[in-house]
Order: structure tokens, then C-alpha cells, then sequence
């Protein structure tokens, strides 16, 4: 299973950012992107909802032969990794917002989380956040739209600023020093975010330490591609505009 793909899956485009992460420590992977735009949004669903389409979305990745599956998005991992570690044979690498870092390296204490509704109130979320922010404030905002504008291709313009300043502001006004991007699609509009938080407020997401463990874990089980070179294909199950508009011309898209 050496030469077989890494699947990866979200709710949308946002996985894009953790597939580049991958791509950029491991070159010569073989890469199956599966967006379920379809559902998309995942923050508003239920758990049980977000279990059965990661179920799904899963099965359909294994059906391709994937050896490891990158759940790429945070409000699908917080809500289903366990249940999908516990009724799939396949390693499952997921996605959590990168709240010990901002936690353990915070000067001014504060901290600043940007994510959907259903990764703040998940209990993954909570527990980690239990585990390392007791004596840090962390001001938790809702991205409320977000995930809609970015699945329709704004990642810029007037329109998403608006959006930006009515949920970044607050959490400026409590000095915070870090400011954790909660879910996969964030990282795509980074520079409208740069606008309006000052330079001296470090941003963070996770797909740097996605991209190191899903190489450890393919190290341990001996699943390492040991060709040279890579393919990478994308599916989606509704409309590939945003994502032609993110990926460029450089892929094909198949819709399923």
C-alpha cells in the first residue's frame, strides 16, 4: 500500500490548505481530494448528521484505495474522528484549532478563536480548551457566514471585510496577542484578515502540524510513498467553480 493516495475530505474548498501543507513536506504523495460541497456547511448540522456524512465521505475514499484519511475539516473532525477511529480499519488524521500554541506562547493572556458554531461547541473543543487555557482568556467568535462566502469565491472584497470587522473587532478589544483560525476555510482569506488585525497579533492554523503527523503516522506504519513524483485528483459533489477558482487550471475536477 506504499504508492496508494492520502484521502482527504471537507465540507468544501477549505481542505485545500491541508492538502498544501502535505503536499509541501511529503512531494511524493499521491493525493484523492473529496469535497462535499453539497453539505456544505458542516457548522450548522448536528453531530449525528456531521458523523454519517464523514462515515460517508470516508467509505468513498476507501473505496479508492486510500491508505490514511485527513479529515480537513475542524467542525467534521470534533465531531466524528472517535466514531470514525472506532468503525473504520484506516488510520484518521484530523483537524483541532491551534489552541496550545496560542495558549502556551500568549504575553498578553489573551487570545482570540475564529471558528464555526459546531467545532466551539463540540466537546473535543472544550476539552482541549479545559486542558490548556484555564488561566488564559479566550474569546471564542462564532465565523457565522464565513464558510458561505468563501464556498461561493469571495475570498475578498467589501462584502467579506464587512463580515471580518464585525467579528475580529471585539476580540481586539481585549488585547489578544494570538488569534487561532478554527476551521479549514479561514486560511484561504488570510489577507483580508491582515487588514484589519494589527501585525504585532500572530495568526495561526493548523496545517503545518496536520501535514507532520500524517507523515509520522504513514512513517510507523511502514506506508511512506517510495516513488518519486505525484498525482493529485479532485472530486466534488456539487458545483466546481470555487474550487477551479482556488486550484487554477493546473487540475482537472470531476463531479460525482
Amino acid at each position: 500500500m506504499h504508492n496508494n493516495p492520502i484521502g482527504i475530505f471537507d465540507s468544501g474548498v477549505g481542505g485545500i490548505t491541508i492538502l498544501n501543507s502535505i503536499k509541501e513536506i511529503m512531494p511524493n504523495e499521491d493525493i484523492i481530494y473529496f469535497s462535499d460541497n453539497l453539505n456544505s456547511p458542516y457548522g450548522q448540522k448536528s453531530e449525528e448528521e456531521i458523523k454519517n456524512l464523514s462515515k460517508k465521505n470516508s467509505n468513498w475514499l476507501l473505496d479508492r484505495g486510500c491508505k490514511i484519511i485527513v479529515v480537513a475539516c475542524n467542525t467534521a473532525t470534533t465531531n466524528s474522528i472517535s466514531f470514525l477511529r472506532a468503525n473504520l480499519n484506516v488510520p484518521f488524521i484530523g483537524v483541532e484549532p491551534a489552541i496550545k500554541p496560542a495558549a502556551t506562547n500568549t504575553k498578553t493572556g489573551s487570545v482570540g478563536v475564529l471558528a464555526t458554531k459546531g467545532t466551539l461547541s463540540s466537546g473535543l473543543f472544550n476539552m482541549t480548551s479545559n486542558d490548556y487555557c484555564s488561566e488564559i482568556n479566550i474569546i471564542e467568535t462564532v465565523g457565522e457566514g464565513l464558510v458561505d462566502l468563501i464556498e461561493n469565491g469571495i475570498i475578498e472584497g467589501n462584502k467579506l471585510e464587512v463580515l471580518l470587522h464585525k467579528f475580529l473587532k471585539p476580540m481586539l478589544n481585549t488585547n489578544i496577542d494570538h488569534l487561532v483560525l478554527g476551521c479549514t476555510h479561514y486560511p484561504l482569506i488570510i489577507e483580508s484578515i491582515r487588514k484589519i488585525i494589527p501585525n504585532n497579533i500572530k495568526i495561526l492554523d493548523s496545517g503545518t502540524a496536520v501535514a507532520k503527523q500524517t507523515k509520522s503516522i504513514l512513517s510507523q506504519h511502514d506506508l511512506l510513498n517510495n516513488k518519486k513524483g505525484s498525482n493529485s485528483k479532485f472530486y466534488c459533489n456539487s458545483t466546481n467553480t470555487t474550487l477551479k477558482k482556488i486550484l487554477g487550471t493546473k487540475y482537472q475536477i470531476e463531479t460525482i
